[in-house]
């Protein structure tokens, strides 16, 4: 039997999600902010109404693969293949600078090499469902550098997945060619299945579209088709998140796609996502941050925010994007999430690090979370100004 208690926990986060959505709305601030602090006020950090719950948990692991798979579907195919390389070269400098600050940061307060090392791998990654939810509510998913920050983000996920193998087999002393080999051979397989089954899927929908118009089976076989390749990708060693993504990308030059996209976006917009966003608040818990940790949590902090800025926004300049456009990569990049914690999780489960590090994980991913919607905000600030003296002249 259901527990009865769920229906409140969804009730109070729905109804302070949007309470607060209107609140940063009136004050000028990204709603996605509103849904992160409604969480730690709901959560065991201050008014202890909601505790942390394995089913929210999972219907907010819904609400990130419907918004990637809404993601995937808004991206401008012909950009995504123009920043191909410029994406993987912000991705490689932001895995870089985040490890090399993560490393220095945990280094300087006494943690070994090879647990500053491993602390530094957990602030590597980005989250990109917390910046394309930034990114849909400016109107900038599209745009040049909207576009390079969602493929870097892909590349992310894999450069950091490759070297969580290697780190965990270097702490085990099991690290070599194969096992290096074997990870890389899964994620190639998954990618070659993922274009195959993608472009038979684009056909197949553009067909059944003639055929059969706008029907509700579209969305349907489109969400059925998305969880299937969230699940392959976890399957085959990826973040579900990039099945997802991968997922929209094969709907978004159907002649369905502003269908799909619409009903998606409802389903996501209604539940899925406020669950998402206030479930990473609701997880936040400071106990363990007691003395030292205080400060090595906020040095992390700052590392793992300018260490996007600086790697993300100079490979992005190196690519010959503008220096406005750099900043937006950098500050898009800067968001921290599931994967900071499942890489944390399974070095302490293995005895890797101390348990210690968890509550300035917490810190990293809630502050930059916060954060990030807000940088964004400001790197557009210019061209949504631009953008709306335009239209009143017009």
């Amino acid at each position: 039997m259901v527990d009865p208690h769920i229906f409140l926990i969804v009730a109070l986060i729905l109804l302070s999600t949007k309470a607060l959505a209107i609140v940063m709305r009136r004050i000028r601030l990204p709603k996605v902010v509103g849904a992160l602090v409604a969480g730690v006020l709901l959560g065991p950090s201050v008014f202890n109404l909601v505790q942390p719950n394995e089913t929210i948990s999972i219907i907010a692991e819904f609400g990130v693969i419907f918004l990637l798979f809404s993601a995937g579907m808004e991206t401008d195919l012909k950009q995504l293949r123009d920043s191909f390389k410029a994406s993987m070269l912000i991705s490689v400098l932001g895995v870089v600078a985040g490890l090399g600050g993560g490393f220095i940061v945990a280094y300087a307060f006494g943690w070994s090499l090879f647990e500053s090392f491993f602390i530094g791998v957990i602030i590597a990654s980005m989250s990109t469902s917390i910046t394309v939810e930034a990114l849909q509510e400016l109107g900038k998913l599209r745009t040049k550098s909207g576009t390079a920050i969602l493929a870097a983000s892909l590349f992310d996920d894999i450069l950091v997945i490759v070297i969580l193998a290697v780190v965990m087999g270097l702490g085990v002393g099991e690290v070599n060619f194969a096992t290096v080999s074997i990870i890389m051979i899964k994620i190639v397989v998954f990618f070659v299945f993922a274009v195959l089954s993608g472009l038979a899927v684009n056909k197949l929908f553009n067909f059944m579209y003639d055929k059969f118009g706008n029907k509700g089976r579209l969305s349907v076989y489109a969400i059925a088709y998305c969880l299937l390749m969230a699940y392959f990708a976890e399957f085959f060693g990826l973040a579900d998140i990039t099945g997802a993504f991968i997922a929209g990308i094969a709907f978004c030059n159907t002649r369905c796609v502003d269908y799909l996209e619409t009903n998606t976006h409802v389903l996501s917009y209604i539940l899925f996502t406020p669950i998402f966003l206030a479930n990473i608040g609701i997880h936040t818990m400071f106990s363990g941050l007691t003395g030292s940790m205080i400060l090595f949590a906020i040095l992390l902090t700052v590392a793992s925010i300018l260490s996007k800025v600086v790697g993300c926004g100079l490979g992005a300049k190196i690519s010959n994007y503008t220096n406005k456009e750099s900043m937006q990569v950098g500050a898009g990049m800067i968001a921290r999430g599931e994967i900071s914690f499942i890489v944390a999780s399974k070095g302490i489960a293995v005895g890797f690090i101390s348990s210690l590090i968890f509550p300035s994980v917490i810190v990293v991913v809630l502050v930059t979370a916060l954060i990030t919607p807000l940088l964004l905000k400001a790197a557009y600030a210019s061209e949504t100004s631009e953008a709306s003296n335009a239209s009143n002249v017009s």
